[in-house]
């Protein structure tokens, strides 16, 4: 599609280790770029209506943790599941804003808790990532984008190890920060 990528990365993953996995959602080009930046194995926890589109769907369901976010017995199955996949080594990618905004305008849209009350109740160190130009490239406006470089930082992991629950407001602000203003930085220097 003419997209390429340029990766910074700031501390690597490690062999055998499991993470969450968390990036800014702004395109559907966010989970092709997630798959080829990220070396380790990892599951997405997506939403259930995805599941629905034709052939998409097919695949989505059979490689993705499914969430009705609207049903609080679906959102519970999610820590169930999530325990299976990194119990036998994957780590876990979720989009905490949830979906992508309708106004892009929006920068970063406003965090929601599952992945980091699901990296604290398992003690995965928070991997955040900032996709600097998928927007660009390939909105959710029709006859919208280009070719080019899609920009990708991997920030210093957050570790969770010894914090509760109690510290899920400070680490969710703390990654909404590193990348709120990593993406501010992508726009000053456009790609």
């Amino acid at each position: 599609m003419g997209f390429y990528y340029k990766v910074e990365t700031v501390q690597d993953l490690e062999p055998n280790k499991s993470y969450m996995i968390v990036a800014n959602h702004t395109s559907m080009t966010d989970i092709m770029l997630m798959l080829a930046v990220v070396d380790r194995p990892f599951v997405f926890v997506g939403k259930k209506e995805l599941a629905s589109i034709p052939l998409f769907g097919f695949f989505y369901k059979r490689t993705c943790i499914l969430v009705d976010r609207n049903n609080a017995q679906s959102r519970r199955a999610v820590y169930e599941s999530a325990q299976n996949r990194l119990n036998r080594g994957l780590s876990v990618c979720i989009f905490p804003e949830g979906g992508v905004p309708y106004d892009e305008s929006i920068v970063l849209d406003t965090f929601k808790d599952g992945a980091f009350r699901l990296a604290i109740e398992h003690q995965i160190p928070i991997v955040p990532i900032s996709f600097g130009d998928n927007k660009k490239r390939l909105s959710y406006t029709f006859f919208s984008g280009s070719p080019g470089l899609m920009r990708v930082k991997i920030h210093q992991h957050l570790e969770t190890k010894g914090k509760t629950l109690d510290d899920r407001k400070a680490i969710k602000e703390e990654v909404f920060q590193t990348i709120y203003k990593q993406l501010v930085d992508f726009d000053t220097i456009k790609a």
